[in-house]
């Protein structure tokens, strides 16, 4: 069986600025100068003397930067202080510095910041602009969702469990791409985010030693722990697609100044890399989360919402909407025939059903085996309702009659 590294398809990624929360210069009296100045030197901007105790004079990177200057307050201890951040502010809001533009997203909502590189070849035969800035965002964003699941979660593989609520972790993260998309930076808001930045600083740290551990020794057991970290084959998924035709990739994770560093977590700051030689170590280790993870014993609750059999008689496949008892939208399960012939009533008169089961790691954690004690469950007059309507929208229930596999499962 083929497991893809993601079981949805990849929505893209928002680049910044997307709406009024980020898309905003703040106020001068809402801006510390101290984490202004951090954030300048953060992105690459030159300090260049000015009033020693009172201001310094800041210039952007690049070519042609000593044309323009800012000139940021170290503290707001003289009087002319918010004035001084408030041209500071309006300079940057007019500059067209790319760095300009993530300063001004980092002062207007506190984030955390991910970086990434990739080291692709060059020729005649590398990759368009284009192509290598999506299979760069597809990278990431693969990788962010590992960590998302690792925040709800410890396992080796997570398949469809908790991925909704993992993907509803990255709503608000803001990325946005460097010139030549070999360059990919990510804005994770604190308030939001923090446990993502946390649990991707500690799953990088902890692969690249357990890579270095299994080269050293032969052995693979740093993987077993590497998972309390964070790491999972959809991790070393991700690190594979990242690194995957280049000469290298690095991820580096800055945390937010206003914020300061989290308990368990290093400085931040410095790039964990990887190389292409990790590869046959990575994709091993993704195999062995694979075969490692095992089925799960779960009761669910799910409304029914396709049935289907060979013939008039005998066992069949049903597919529950999960209400409850398991971190997974929908589950496919062979039911005999009694049991079948109770969750089609269950679903003609709008009730769902409870049923005990295994929930296979292979495919996904989508399948439950051996399931049993299948029986209606009573629920409120609003549930029931809404139930009642999806049956009206759901004429697939109709297909009791010969077919193949269910769509989508």
């Amino acid at each position: 069986m083929t497991h893809r590294p993601l079981e949805e398809p990849l929505r893209p990624v928002r680049p910044h600025p997307v709406d009024a929360s980020w898309d905003r210069t703040p106020e001068p009296g809402d801006v510390d100068p101290a984490v202004l100045s951090a954030l300048l030197h953060r992105h690459g901007w030159q300090r260049r003397g000015g009033a020693a105790g009172r201001y310094g004079r800041w210039t952007p990177p690049g070519p042609g930067g000593n044309g323009t200057s800012l000139l940021v307050p170290e503290s707001r201890a003289f009087p002319d202080s918010e004035d001084l951040l408030g041209e500071a502010l309006v300079a940057l809001s007019r500059s067209g510095t790319p760095s300009a533009r993530e300063v001004l997203v980092g002062l207007t909502v506190p984030s955390d910041e991910v970086r990434w590189w990739r080291d692709a070849p060059s020729g005649p035969t590398a990759a368009a602009p284009w192509t290598v800035e999506e299979e760069l965002r597809t990278a990431a964003r693969q990788m962010l969702l590992a960590a998302a699941l690792a925040t709800r979660a410890r396992a080796g593989y997570h398949g469809a469990r908790h991925r909704r609520s993992a993907a509803a972790m990255l709503e608000n993260v803001l990325v946005g791409a460097a010139a030549g998309g070999r360059g990919l930076t990510a804005f994770v808001p604190v308030g939001t985010g923090r446990p993502l930045a946390e649990r991707l600083h500690q799953a990088l740290y902890a692969a690249r030693e357990a890579i270095d551990y299994r080269r050293a020794t032969g052995g693979m057991d740093a993987f077993d722990g590497a998972v309390e970290a964070g790491v999972s084959r959809e991790f070393t998924e991700a690190l594979v697609a990242l690194v995957r035709g280049t000469e290298g990739a690095r991820i580096a994770v800055e945390w937010a100044p206003a914020a300061g560093v989290p308990e368990d977590c290093a400085a931040g700051g410095e790039p964990v890399e990887f190389s292409p030689g990790d590869l046959p170590v990575l994709r091993e280790a993704g195999a062995r989360y694979l075969r490692g993870e095992p089925s799960v014993p779960v009761r669910i609750t799910g409304a029914v919402v396709r049935m289907r059999r060979s013939g008039p008689g005998g066992e069949g496949t049903v597919r529950l909407r999960v209400i409850a008892g398991a971190e997974v939208p929908h589950v496919r399960l062979t039911l005999d025939e009694e049991a079948y012939r109770i969750a089609g009533h269950a679903h003609l008169v709008g009730l769902p059903v409870r049923v005990h089961g295994r929930l296979e790691s292979r495919g996904g954690f989508r399948k439950l085996t051996g399931a049993s004690g299948v029986v209606p469950v009573q629920v409120d007059d609003a549930e029931r309702d809404r139930l009642m309507k999806s049956l009206q929208e759901d004429l697939d229930f109709f297909e009791e009659v010969c077919g193949g596999e269910d769509a989508g499962d």
